[in-house]
């Protein structure tokens, strides 16, 4: 089975790693050439899996048509910003009857798309019975290092979902099939915002107690724009939503955890961005699910607060005070 993996960075790198792992071959796109000849001439990706010795059977390549012409499956794993214009050049070579799996995490800017509606709006309906959504609790360092992860493997269309399922499933690497496309999108995009919450409660000095506090009303806010938009509730209780909110708001190696973390420090939003080598996703996310919140009328009063936070300055310390002064309800409103 030959197969391309759309995105070079850790978690596309990650996945090609793991499906090397299982014999198939692998070839990896990116844009920058030096890390892709670093790929194919030493098997290594340092910038993002340091100290990984990659497949052998793993290749990379810079050219996007390389990397999905005549494949047997597709993974798009690029930042969520980044998949409009990609599926724009690549949509005239894809195969016909090749699974396509993304998994990238994101709700769009200015469109407010979840990464399903961009794929259903940019592919002609032909390819629609193909697609399917990975997501869930997998952090890329740990899954190159053969951790036993479990994710989701969403898809309208049974078919195509157990196929993808079975190509993934390793000895290492479980997964569970589920037809809630909206669900799974929602919560492996609105969990990163959760976790910048997360992480200014860190950076200010916070305990666990105040980290227990924003996942658990975090998740009754992601369950709320979810079901609005169709989702399954029971969906947010699985890998792609409770188990990919608890890893990416307390895992050390989460990027929107560290953002918040260092926003708490009071650094600024700027310098951090700055610094970092991967997207953080929830930064565009926040505002994205903030606009789309605002649009369906819905109360998520921890997005709006990052939101704010991100975009109007408002001072992390003001935000807890905010998120702590509000009227009091009833649990799970």
């Amino acid at each position: 089975m030959q197969i391309g993996v759309i995105g070079s960075g850790s978690f596309g790198s990650s996945l090609g790693v793991l499906l090397a792992d299982k014999g198939y071959d692998v070839t990896v796109w990116g844009r920058n050439s030096d890390l892709i000849r670093e790929i194919n001439q030493n098997h290594r990706n340092e910038k993002y899996l340091p100290g990984i010795e990659l497949p052998k059977n793993l290749k990379g390549s810079t050219n996007l048509e390389d990397a999905v012409r005549d494949k047997d499956m597709i993974v798009s794993a690029p930042p969520s910003h980044a998949i409009t214009d990609i599926l724009k050049e690549i949509k005239s070579y894809l195969p016909e009857k090749a699974p396509i799996v993304s998994a990238s995490k994101g709700i769009e800017n200015g469109s407010l798309r979840l990464v399903s509606e961009i794929f259903e709006a940019e592919l002609p309906g032909k390819f629609h019975s193909r697609l399917s959504y990975l997501s869930g609790p997998s952090f890329a360092k740990e899954l190159v290092k053969r951790v036993p992860t479990i994710v989701s493997i969403a898809s309208k269309n049974e078919a195509t979902a157990r196929k993808v399922q079975e190509i993934f499933s390793f000895t290492y690497f479980r997964t569970y099939w589920t037809p809630d496309v909206v669900g799974v999108e929602v919560g492996g995009s609105l969990k990163n915002v959760i976790a910048i919450a997360a992480g200014v409660s860190d950076g200010l000095g916070f305990g666990q107690n105040t980290r227990a506090a924003l996942i658990t009303r975090g998740l009754t806010e992601i369950s709320r724009l979810g079901v609005k938009l169709g989702a399954d509730p029971l969906t947010f209780l699985g890998p792609s939503g409770m188990g990919d909110l608890i890893l990416t708001c307390c895992g050390d190696a989460s990027r929107n955890r560290t953002v918040g973390f260092r926003l708490g420090k009071g650094e600024s939003l700027d310098s951090i961005l700055g610094g970092m080598v991967e997207v953080a996703e929830g930064v565009k996310t926040a505002k994205s699910g903030y606009e789309l919140s605002q649009k369906l009328g819905i109360e998520m009063a921890i997005t709006t607060e990052v939101y704010k936070m991100l975009y109007e300055h408002k001072n992390p310390k003001e935000v807890v005070r905010d998120l702590m002064g509000r009227d009091l309800k009833r649990e799970g409103l």
